[in-house]
């Protein structure tokens, strides 16, 4: 599920990096009387010693004409001329450049780490230089490195969209969970205020890391959270598939997990089908099983002939009869509304057949009669939502607080409501 994230490459520093700096290499006088305006134009200015301009003037030649072997030579000859603190980080700049154009990450990292090191970075190139050194710590994974310098780069207002994955993960990597996952939520929610869609390596790293730290509740608290912004079916089912683990010897929240998984198109596999075929016969719904057949035919995961499924269709086909015909009458009796379990009942029975919005007055009634109320809220809920009434079917979610709640959170979030639910269940 999780892709090995890969550090930013050379040529996207380069271009970033490759004019970052205006240096001054004049004589006192006349042009350090420039008009500051024009000065502040072209960035912060780290003047050379006089005696060190004629070497830096050479890198700075070699670098615009890209010969490499040239200014390998001018940083060579210039290591023993350097007087100042300006003056090595400018050998420290050119050894970056030199770098740049060999491709040498190890040489770029070097040449960044002495500019900073420095303490006279520019203001404007600070977020910048953090960024990369801490790009190349990661990738030499030198996590704490990483961790350092990507701190400082988001300190300094970097607006790199990798620096939240890289720190996150830096963390994550040190086996500092907590401050991995805080980040990402952080990140996650920032870029979501923004009206854009966080990348989903702030959520699968993170998973990643819960799963194996074993910390299953906040994995699915995170899995949840994910459906807002990657809601594709392998995504739905990554997570309902992990709850269907879950369920136990518990068939009825079984039974509503695979529900959960039709209705957002993620059964994807045949034991799915099975699973749910064999519950909802045991649950007497045949209906509902004819149905789901239908459907797995229809997405050719079961395929055409297939001796089992058309066996299970047949025999439920047979048993179902006409009982659909029957319903409405039924579900009006007395008898059927006064009791709970009869009244809940019957209207598993006319969701099963596609009634949805002819179920939730039988759900309301096994309710009045005193039903069990995490059930027929939640199930009445669920009928809401397929019938289209998503502001009742919220309603009847925000009720639910027992073994249901992730179930209903899940729902909240198919039915588009684009806020974090209150995870945790």
């Amino acid at each position: 599920m999780v892709k090995r994230f890969r550090s930013m490459p050379v040529t996207a520093m380069a271009a970033v990096l490759g004019s970052a700096l205006m240096i001054s290499a004049a004589p006192a006088g006349a042009k350090e009387k420039k008009d500051k305006k024009e000065e502040a134009a072209k960035g912060t200015t780290i003047s050379v010693s006089k005696g060190f301009q004629p070497a830096v003037k050479k890198m700075m030649d070699a670098n615009t004409a890209k010969d490499a072997a040239a200014l390998q030579a001018a940083l060579a000859e210039g290591q023993g001329g350097a007087s100042t603190n300006e003056d090595r980080y400018w050998l420290a700049y050119y050894q970056l450049q030199l770098g740049i154009l060999n491709k040498d990450q190890a040489m770029q990292a070097q040449g960044l780490d002495a500019m900073i090191d420095s303490g006279i970075t520019p203001p404007e190139s600070v977020a910048v230089y953090n960024f990369f050194s801490g790009n190349f710590a990661y990738g030499a994974k030198d996590y704490a490195k990483a961790v350092k310098r990507l701190e400082a780069a988001k300190a300094a207002g970097s607006t790199e969209p990798q620096l939240s994955v890289l720190l996150m993960d830096s963390y994550l990597q040190q086996g500092q969970v907590d401050q991995g996952i805080a980040m990402a939520k952080a990140s996650i929610e920032a870029s979501r205020a923004a009206g854009q869609r966080p990348s989903d390596e702030l959520y699968v790293r993170p998973i990643k890391a819960l799963q194996t730290a074993k910390r299953t509740n906040e994995m699915l608290d995170m899995m949840t959270l994910r459906m807002r912004d990657y809601g594709e079916p392998q995504v739905w089912r990554q997570t309902l598939f992990i709850l269907l683990q879950q369920t136990g010897e518990n068939k009825e929240i079984a039974l509503d997990t695979l529900r959960l998984m039709r209705a957002t198109k993620s059964m994807l596999q045949r034991p799915e089908y099975s699973e749910y075929a064999a519950l909802a016969t045991e649950a007497a719904l045949p209906g509902e099983v004819v149905a789901l057949v239908a459907e797995g035919k229809a997405s050719k995961v079961i395929p055409t002939p297939d001796a089992t499924f058309d066996a299970i269709a047949k025999t439920q086909g047979e048993r179902a009869g006409d009982e659909e015909s029957t319903l409405t009458a039924y579900a009006q009796k007395p008898t059927t509304l006064s009791n709970p379990k009869v009244a809940g009942a019957t209207g598993d029975t006319l969701v099963s057949y596609g009634r949805y919005a002819d179920a939730v007055p039988l759900y309301k009634a096994a309710l009045a009669a005193g039903g069990d109320k995490e059930l027929w809220t939640y199930r009445m809920g669920v009928a809401q939502a397929l019938a289209g009434d998503a502001a009742s079917a919220k309603a009847s979610f925000a009720q639910i607080a027992g073994p249901r709640k992730r179930l209903a959170d899940l729902w909240v979030i198919k039915l588009g409501n684009g806020a974090a639910p209150a995870t945790g269940g």
